[in-house]
Formats: structure tokens, sequence, C-alpha cells
């Protein structure tokens, strides 16, 4: 099946003063269509930037980036500005990005429709539709000042399907809200991905975003670096009851992305335990492969060398660094 987002060695520089900074670096991406998918990264690692290129709101330096079979990489300023006002709907953390603050929430959701020319009749019944999607439709008269910080997520997520988008994004949607708030705007985020037939991506520092997703992408340094799969029946749990309270601990499949490239980057806490520097060997076993570090400089920066007892220990049978770990939580 044909990927609804496909990314090959994303490259993104922006230019800040006489200075390259790279934002992204090879990036691949694959995403399903009307999949939800988490991203998460340390700040600066290239989430943002990914987004606003998948939004239409930027463009790359150089690679490959395809959504719903147009390749925004070539596409004209009057194609991207079109795929943008009709085709993606956007999330932001601050209100100010998201909401009018003198507008009521109806009037917010209408906004959008107006400017795209909607008939009456269809932009009064789709705002309509919209509001009791998120539960807000006995709020429409309130202004933002009076409506509390998640129902003013809820505003923002109907107004970001006011345009019938096919692609949600999300830029820290629950940054700004409590953990117990967050988890229901999350919870708001799935049902409508299934109910409107969309694909989602929620970029997040959220550690709990695991819980509400699909598969949840790790990005360090401008390139996929893993990705989090959680069993599908938990996902549905994880939205309908207490996870601490659960008898039995949700299981999560952490993989390591390996690029076109034949490229992966091996987690830093992976790294550190088992003083991995800048060289390793592979050796192929029944199993799987097997990596061993050897002598060169760790992360810090230190010399490591093999001591005739490490040799001595990898000749014998050692655990394997998986391609994978689980874990409960």
């Amino acid at each position: 099946m044909e990927a609804f987002i496909q990314c090959e060695n994303l490259v993104k520089i922006y230019k800040v003063a006489e200075l390259e900074v790279v934002a992204l670096q090879g990036l691949d991406l694959a995403v399903q269509r009307g999949e939800l998918l988490g991203i998460v990264g340390t700040s600066g690692s290239g989430k943002s930037t990914l987004l606003n290129i998948l939004g239409g709101l930027d463009r790359p330096s150089a690679g490959h980036v395809v959504v719903n079979g147009r390749n925004l990489l070539k596409a004209p300023d009057a194609e991207l500005d079109t795929y943008r006002r009709r085709e993606v709907g956007f999330v932001w953390q601050q209100t100010a990005r998201n909401l009018i603050p003198y507008l009521s929430a109806k009037d917010n959701v209408a906004l959008p429709m107006t400017i795209a020319g909607m008939g009456w009749a269809e932009k009064r019944a789709w705002t309509q539709e919209l509001l009791e999607a998120v539960g807000l439709w006995d709020h429409r008269q309130h202004k933002l000042a009076q409506l509390s910080g998640g129902q003013q997520q809820r505003v923002a997520i109907a107004v970001a399907l006011a345009n019938k988008p096919t692609l949600l994004l999300g830029d820290e949607p629950t940054g700004e809200l409590d953990s117990t708030t967050a988890q229901e705007i999350l919870a708001l985020l799935r049902e409508m991905n299934g109910r409107y037939n969309l694909t989602t991506l929620i970029v997040t520092h959220d550690p709990q975003i695991a819980r509400a997703v699909d598969r949840v992408v790790t990005i360090r340094d401008g390139r996929t670096s893993s990705e989090t799969v959680r069993r599908v029946s938990d996902v549905e749990a994880a939205l309908t009851q207490n996870i601490e309270a659960s008898a039995s601990a949700p299981v999560y499949e952490e993989y390591v992305v390996v690029d076109n490239a034949g490229r992966l980057q091996i987690p830093p806490d992976l790294r550190e335990a088992h003083g991995i520097g800048d060289r390793v060997t592979l050796e192929a076993t029944e199993e799987g492969v097997l990596i061993r570090p050897v002598s060169g400089k760790n992360g810090r920066g230190e010399e490591t060398a093999v001591t005739p007892d490490e040799k001595q220990s990898s000749q014998e049978p050692t655990e394997q660094i998986p391609w994978w770990r689980r874990w409960p939580r």
C-alpha cells in the first residue's frame, strides 16, 4: 500500500545571519492513510520543522516529500497555497494561533468556512456538527475568556477541521494543559481521526503520548531514530480506563529505524550502558546482528580501549543488543 506521507532523505537548512543551521539531515518517514502518529524528540531535533514542511508552511532544501500524491518540494506556490487551505488542519499550542479572542466559539469555527466561500446552510450545519463532535455546542456563544484551557483546545480542533482536511497536524496541542485534560484532548484527537478519516500527526514532549496513538516516532539530530508501537487493544483501553489501576501494564515495542543507506541511531542509554563510542563491530548470528564496541572515543569524547579481559569476555556468549526492546510502563 502506498503511504499517505512519504519522506525520503529530507533535508532542511536555515540560514541565520551568516550561519547555516541544519534542522533536518536525511530524515526518512512513512505514514499510512488514517494513522495517528506521535512525534517526539528534544528541542531542536527537527520536529516542528518537519510539521511545517508537511503542512506546506515551509519547503525542504532537498530530498523527497509526498503527501497524498502531491510532491511538496516541486509544487508551485499557488498549488502549495491551495493544499494548505483545503487539505491541512493545524492545532497549535498557543491559543492566539488557533482562535480569535473577541469571537465566540461558533464564530471562530465558522470563520474559515466564510473565507472559503462555503454556503450559509452548509456552513451552519457543519459548524454545529463540529461543535457537537467536540462537546461544546452548548457553549457556542461563549468567548475565549469564558472557556477553560481544555475547552479552548476543543474549539481549536473544531476550527482545524472546518476546511474538511485529510491531514491534521498538532504542534504541542497539550503543552499548556494539565495531565488529565491533556489525556482528554488526545482522546478527542483520536476520536476525530477515526470519525473524519483523518491522518493525524502530533508533535509533543508529553511522555504519555504512546498511550493514545498508534505509533511514536523519535527524531534525534534531524533524523528518525526509533519508533515505538503499542498493541492496538492497549490503545483503546488507555482511552477508556485508568492505566495505573489496570491489572496488567501495557507493553510497547521499540524499533531502531534503519534508513535507506543502512544507517541507524543507537539510543543514548544503550550507548552509555555498553560503552559504545564512535566505532563498533557487527557480527551476524542466528538470532540477528550483534553489535560490539571497539577502541575509539565514547560519547563524551574520551578515549576507550578494549582490555584483554574485555576481549576474552567478548568471545564468550553475551547478551545481544536487540533491534527492539520491550518494557512495561
